[in-house]
């Protein structure tokens, strides 16, 4: 990794520009190309350096619901479990954790019956019967920007 791949993590993630072109202003704050930025990215996803780029928006205060999943999910079931879950468009993501509850997702939804209804869905398609949502009761936020 190179000072120009670092330069533009640290801006996707402190200074990524709200506006129709916002590769072409990271171009032109590195005086670079803009080609060459969104191949340093397509590289950095490849590598997995970058999971994804996108908005992080306060959903209390856009009149949303969130809660925190975790299920116990046999490992044979785990690639159809997280396809599943991963296709309902109030999941933004989910992790693998050693435990007994081993699978984890936050899942955003217009109500808390919405998000119920979602989960009784996916228990019902995929079998897992074993899956604990745990509502936001208190939201404790953490800057999560690392300067590279």
């Amino acid at each position: 990794m190179d000072t120009i791949d670092r330069d533009i993590l640290n801006m996707l993630q402190h200074e990524f520009p709200l506006d129709v072109e916002p590769f072409s202003l990271l171009a032109e704050r590195l005086s670079v190309e803009e080609d060459l930025v969104l191949e340093r990215i397509r590289a950095l996803k490849e590598r997995g350096v970058i999971r994804r780029i996108g908005g992080v928006f306060d959903t209390a205060k856009l009149g949303f619901v969130s809660t925190l999943c975790a299920a116990r999910v046999p490992e044979r079931q785990l690639e159809r479990f997280v396809a599943i879950v991963n296709a309902y468009k109030g999941v933004t993501h989910h992790y693998l954790r050693d435990h007994g509850y081993n699978i984890w997702f936050t899942f955003i939804g217009s109500t808390g019956e919405e998000i119920q209804k979602a989960i009784s869905c996916i228990s019902e398609e995929t079998g897992i019967t074993d899956i604990v949502s745990m509502p936001v009761k208190r939201r404790f936020k953490v800057d999560a920007r690392f300067g590279v």
